[in-house]
């Protein structure tokens, strides 16, 4: 279970991040920052969608916890995903690039997984490669 001070200063980092110029705000408090633009008229993935991606994943230390970068990319059902991915990816078209600032109760909450503490809020760049 994560401690009180480190769940605020996750939250504190949050709100600076999404006050920072071209940062944009989605639902439930999940913040991107446009890295690259795929085309706009291209396809978005519905929560039933298998989406292939590129990413690296990263807590607010700076840590890295997973990625794909340096290997093939991976397919994923988007429905079977955290929950800031799922309402991310969804407003993302092919060749999209995004980093992606996820708060905890929109990741694994309170729950500490490996690599990440409980509370966390996560950092992904994400790049939307395809759509099945």
């Amino acid at each position: 279970m994560a401690n009180k001070e480190y769940i605020e200063k996750n939250r504190r980092w949050l709100e600076q991040k999404a006050a920072e110029p071209g940062v944009e705000t989605l639902d439930k408090g999940i913040c991107y920052k446009v890295i690259k633009k795929g085309r706009s008229d291209g396809a978005r993935p519905n929560r039933s969608s298998v989406v292939t991606v590129h990413y690296v994943g990263k807590t607010i230390n700076g840590k890295t916890f997973d990625s794909s970068r340096g290997g093939v990319a991976l397919a994923f059902r988007l429905r079977e995903l955290i929950p800031g991915w799922i309402i991310a990816l969804q407003q993302m078209h092919i060749g999209d690039k995004w980093e992606l600032y996820i708060p905890a109760e929109q990741a694994y909450g309170r729950l500490n997984q490996p690599g990440i503490p409980g509370g966390s809020t996560l950092i992904f760049e994400i790049e939307l490669l395809g759509i099945a």
